[in-house]
C-alpha cells in the first residue's frame, strides 16, 4: 500500500499574516484521521532517552522543564530534515526516521523535510571539506528517491507495527525548495540576515572546525545555518512546529533556529538531538569501508539489509534492538536472556534483522530476505525455485544474468560455454570433469549430461550456475 494511494485530508485555517508568510496551519493526514486528543504516552521523552533514541535537548533547562508538559497537553508538531545529497537515505539516517515514528505513534504530528534547496548549499556539519556541488536536476531526482523511501517506511510502520487502537498523528513530507524558489537573494538577506550575529555564527563547532582546516570554509557553506534556521521558522509559522529533531552534529543549526524564532516571534521552541550510531570499530553505522547500506532496494536489497544486521557483533545487538525496533524494552530483555542461555541460536540477531527489514521493506521484503538466505547459505533448491528474477539478481548482484533459448539436447558444457563461464577447448571440459561446476547447489561433473528439467532447470525457468567458489551465473531459459 503506497503512501501516495492512501486517503489524504487537508485542513487549512488562516491566522494573521507574519511578514511574507501567511500564518496558516496545514495538516496533511496519511491513512489516519486528525485527532485533537492528548498524546497517548505521557512518558514519551523518558522512554526515548531510555531506548537511546534521544541524547540532548536545547535549550537544556527549558526543554527539561517545559517540553514534557507541552507534549502532554496537546499534540505537537515535530520535524526532522533530510538533505537529498544522494538518491537514497542509508542506515545512518534510519534512527532519525524512527524518532519521528515514535512521536507519531504517541499522537504527535510529524514533518519530514527534504532539503531540495539546502542540498545545493551543502551542510558543513561533520564534513572536513566542501560537498561537491549538485545540479538542480540531480537534487530533484535524489529528492524523489528519498521521498519514496520515507513514505514507504511510514506506511510499513503504520500497517505492521502500530497499535490500531491508539490514534496516530499526521505525517507530511515537504520540500523546502517550495518556499525558497520565490525568494530573491537581496530580499531574503534583508529580511532574515539582520537577526543573525557574526560572532555567534563563527562560534559554531561546525564552522570552527572548518575554519581551522586547510581548505577553510566557503561563504556558501557558512550561510547554511541561516537557511536551516529559516526552515524551522517557516515550519513554526505554517505548521505550528515547535520541536526539531537532528543528529548531534546538527546542534549548532538547532541553536540558530531557536535563536531566530525567539528574536522574530518571542516563542519558545526546542531542539532534540539523536546520537550518532557507530559500529564496534567506531565507524558510522552502515558506512564501514565506504560501502553504505542504503534504504532503497535498488541500491541495497532486503537480503543485504537483513544480513547487515544479522552480522552485527554480539556486544551491539541489545543496543540496536532498543534503537532500531519498536519492541517493548521488557521483550528486548527477554530476548537477550534467551540469547545468553543459547548463544548459537542467535535469536536476538535474527529478531533485530527481521524487525528492521520489515520496517524498511515490508513483509514481502522480509520474506524475500529469508528466501535469499535459504538459497545462498542453506543450499535450498526449494528457495531457489520460489525466487523471482529480481531476487536472484539482487542476491548475486555481480553475477551475469543471461537469457538463453533452450534447444533440445543442450548439455552442461553447452550451457557453461554459452554464458562464458569456462574457457573453450579441453580446459573447460576438464574443469567440469574435475568438479569445479555446480548447478543449483549440486556438483555436476559430467560435461555431456543433457540438462534435465527440475534438476538443472528449476520450475521457474532458472538455472544457478557456479564455477569455483565465487563465480555465479544466472540463466533464464526461454522456450523456442
Amino acid at each position: 500500500m503506497a503512501v501516495s494511494m492512501l486517503r489524504m485530508r487537508c485542513c487549512v485555517s488562516r491566522h494573521a499574516s507574519c511578514s511574507r508568510l501567511k500564518r496558516a496551519r496545514t495538516f496533511l493526514t496519511v491513512g489516519s484521521k486528525f485527532y485533537c486528543s492528548a498524546p497517548a504516552s505521557s512518558e514519551l521523552l523518558f522512554s526515548l532517552h531510555k531506548r537511546g533514541v534521544l541524547k540532548d535537548s536545547f535549550p537544556e533547562k527549558a526543554a527539561q522543564d517545559q517540553l514534557p508538559r507541552l507534549l502532554q497537553s496537546v499534540p505537537q508538531t515535530v520535524y526532522c530534515g533530510f538533505d537529498p545529497t544522494a538518491d537514497s537515505l542509508h542506515v545512518g539516517n534510519l534512527l532519525a526516521i524512527i524518532g519521528l515514528l515514535h512521536f507519531r505513534s504517541a499522537g504527535h504530528h510529524v514533518l519530514a523535510l527534504l532539503g531540495g534547496a539546502t542540498a545545493q548549499i551543502g551542510d558543513p556539519s561533520g564534513k572536513t571539506s566542501e560537498r561537491e556541488r549538485l545540479s538542480a536536476d540531480v537534487v530533484e531526482e535524489n529528492t524523489r528517491g528519498i521521498r519514496e523511501s520515507i513514505q514507504r517506511i511510514f506506511t510499513n510502520h503504520e500497517v505492521l507495527f502500530h497499535d490500531s487502537s491508539r490514534p496516530l498523528g499526521t505525517v507530511n513530507v515537504l520540500n523546502n525548495r517550495s518556499w525558497y524558489k520565490s525568494w530573491g537573494v537581496v530580499d531574503f538577506l534583508s529580511e532574515t540576515g539582520r537577526y543573525f550575529r557574526m560572532g555567534t555564527m563563527l562560534s559554531r563547532h561546525s564552522v570552527q572546525s572548518r575554519l581551522r582546516s586547510a581548505d577553510g570554509m566557503s561563504l556558501t557553506e557558512f550561510t547554511y545555518q541561516v537557511f536551516q534556521a529559516y526552515d524551522f521558522y517557516h515550519l513554526n509559522q505554517i505548521y505550528g512546529c515547535r520541536i526539531q529533531l537532528g543528529g548531534t552534529d546538527q546542534l549548532g543549526n538547532l541553536m540558530s533556529g531557536h535563536e531566530y524564532i525567539r528574536k522574530v516571534t518571542g516563542e519558545e521552541v526546542y531542539g532534540l538531538t539523536i546520537p550518532l550510531v557507530t559500529s564496534s570499530a567506531g565507524d558510522k553505522l552502515g558506512k564501514t569501508a565506504g560501502n553504505a547500506v542504503w534504504l532503497s532496494r535498488d541500491k541495497t536489497s532486503p537480503f543485504e539489509l537483513y544480513q547487515f544486521f544479522l552480522r552485527q557483533p554480539d556486544a551491539s545487538v541489545e543496543g540496536y534492538l532498543k534503537l532500531f525496533t519498536f519492541l517493548p524494552l521488557a521483550e528486548v530483555e527477554r530476548l537477550m536472556e534467551q540469547q545468553r542461555e543459547n548463544p548459537s541460536k542467535r535469536l536476538a540477531h535474527k529478531r533485530l534483522a527481521a524487525e528492521v527489514t520489515k520496517l524498511v521493506h515490508g513483509k514481502e521484503g522480509l520474506e524475500s530476505a529469508k528466501r535469499c538466505t535459504d538459497a545462498l547459505y542453506h543450499s535450498s533448491v526449494q528457495a531457489l525455485e520460489q525466487m523471482s528474477d529480481e531476487e536472484l539478481q539482487e542476491l548475486f548482484r555481480e553475477a551475469p544474468f543471461c537469457e538463453l533459448f533452450l534447444e533440445p539436447g543442450t548439455t552442461v558444457i553447452d550451457a557453461c560455454r554459452k554464458v562464458r563461464a569456462i574457457p573453450d577447448g579441453p580446459r573447460g571440459y576438464q574443469m567440469i570433469s574435475d568438479g569445479a561446476v555446480w548447478i543449483n547447489h549440486k556438483r555436476e561433473d559430467k560435461p555431456q549430461q543433457v540438462l534435465i528439467p527440475k534438476l538443472h532447470i528449476l520450475s521457474n525457468g532458472l538455472t544457478l550456475l557456479r564455477v569455483g567458489k565465487k563465480n555465479f551465473y544466472i540463466i533464464k531459459w526461454l522456450s523456442l
